[in-house]
């Protein structure tokens, strides 16, 4: 036995279960086994370990076997409840709390016992849920763009959220300014502040209690701009969020909080007008839709996917896709085949190679949008595709409907087609027959890891932020 371990406490509440049975005293069995009481003692909570000769010889001072005392199991419920209260203190997630140990003592009842056991067991049941496993994260988001998928990515309440909102704020036409985004977040009783020092972690803080929303300077890689962080963080405060309990509640409320600040940048009202007239003249284009709104690409091409099927009457699909081919982002309820996983996953997975989303990064010119037909298995889509680039990597954004619906966009009339068979291999996953049986077995590729693809719910209050640099934070600037 090793010491300190369950085993070691086991013994000790059988040996002290069998002394109180035959009513001695630590002195009274510790003379009886030439041991100081105070030893027994340690042998008795488990901090000694006891020679085979003292196990002996206390087995028979006790008149039991040497197997009741080795014994595995507890020799009570109580002392069952004090072993797992022992074993849940010295789990290292007790430590992070920072709390004193609780001894049970003589004088604490059975149910106060099973109340802070009970607290216990509650305590690691929320932090296993907390932390989702890889393949847990990717069947919540799969579900997630499921749901999604048969709203037709549309969320009327927070559409009317965000329009009554920006009209408080005095916002009619245009793109939302900054000072409209100020305006926005003091009826709600917060002041933008823009720091330097703003944790690694965040894209954001809300300090509750001064009433201050604390944002970086400049805007971000990626086309997170300040108006669209400052509304996020509103977006929480507006729709009553809590932090997440589990994987699919963190997913839900960052989809919201996007959501709201997509609707608050472009708002309803004035974005189906703009779109209704450029379909009434077929000349719908992301790159209009984005330069009317101040927005960037992305951000007007998934805004049109909130807007294209309940408002428009057209499906469609939207990819952002690596430069290296893998899917980052997507969505279509057009029928458009996806690639997944056996989860159901489309995080992650290779885009054919013949598809728009691919082929735009071989053009030389990449200020505008291209445009192709594909034809695939499920049909012939039309795509409008735009590249662009963060300081990781290179990206494509894509917005495509079915060939019917081609005649509402500008682009139509391109020549360029393609044919995918995807996700038959042969397509552009498997080389040719006489490549491949001269480089098998010639050949040894060593494979990126694409983190953000096995990366599960991060633990703490506040899923993927470390608590302790975001208090910190805090307290430098509470005096300001």
């Amino acid at each position: 036995m090793k010491l300190g371990s369950p085993d070691l406490a086991t013994l000790g509440h059988r040996i002290r279960h069998y002394r109180g049975e035959r009513g001695l005293t630590l002195d009274q069995l510790g003379d009886r086994v030439g041991l100081a009481g105070s030893q027994l003692s340690l042998i008795e909570n488990g901090k000694r370990e006891p020679k085979l000769s003292t196990l002996d010889a206390l087995a028979t001072a006790l008149e039991v076997d040497m197997s009741d005392l080795l014994s595995r199991e507890a020799p009570s419920r109580r002392a069952a409840l004090e072993l797992e209260l022992g074993r849940a203190q010295s789990s290292p997630l007790y430590a992070t709390l920072g709390l004193p140990h609780v001894k049970p003592s003589r004088g604490m009842s059975d149910e106060s016992l099973e109340a802070i056991v009970g607290l216990h067991r509650e305590l690691e049941r929320r932090a296993g849920e907390a932390i989702a496993t890889p393949e847990e994260a990717r069947r919540a988001n799969t579900d997630l763009r499921e749901r999604m998928r048969d709203q037709a990515n549309y969320l009327p309440e927070i559409e009317d959220l965000a329009e009554e909102q920006v009209r408080a704020a005095g916002h009619r036409s245009g793109a939302l300014t900054h000072r409209e985004v100020s305006v926005m977040a003091e009826r709600l009783g917060f002041q933008l502040i823009y720091v330097n020092d703003l944790p690694d972690s965040t894209r954001s803080i809300t300090d509750l209690a001064n009433g201050r929303i604390y944002l970086p300077p400049a805007s971000i890689p990626g086309g997170h701009g300040l108006r669209s962080m400052a509304l996020q963080a509103m977006a929480h405060r507006l729709l009553g969020h809590t932090p997440p309990a589990s994987y699919d509640e963190f997913l839900w409320q960052r989809l919201e909080i996007n959501y709201f600040a997509a609707a608050a940048l472009m708002p309803q009202d004035a974005s189906v007008a703009f779109l209704q007239d450029a379909k009434k003249d077929k000349r719908l284009a992301i790159e209009d839709f984005r330069d009317a709104f101040g927005v960037t690409h992305e951000a007007a091409a998934l805004r049109f996917t909130n807007l294209a099927t309940s408002r428009l009457d057209m499906t469609v699909h939207f990819l952002r896709v690596n430069g290296d081919g893998a899917l980052l982002k997507g969505y279509e309820n057009d029928g458009l085949p996806l690639p997944t996983d056996v989860t159901g996953s489309i995080e992650g997975q290779w885009v054919c190679k013949k598809w728009s989303a691919r082929t735009a990064f071989e053009h030389t010119n990449r200020t505008t949008e291209n445009y192709q037909y594909t034809d695939t298995p499920a049909g012939t889509y039309w795509c409008a595709t735009q590249t662009g680039r963060t300081d990781a990597a290179e990206f494509s954004i894509t917005i495509g409907v079915p060939f019917s619906q081609a005649k509402w966009f500008r682009g139509r009339e391109t020549t360029v087609r393609a044919s995918s068979t995807c996700p038959d291999e042969s397509c552009c996953r498997r080389a040719p027959n006489e490549l491949a049986e001269r480089w098998s077995g010639h050949a040894w590729p060593s494979a990126r890891l694409h983190a953000h693809v096995l990366s599960p719910l991060p633990s703490g209050t506040f899923p993927g932020v470390d608590d302790a640099e975001v208090y910190a934070f805090l307290e430098a600037h509470a005096g300001e």
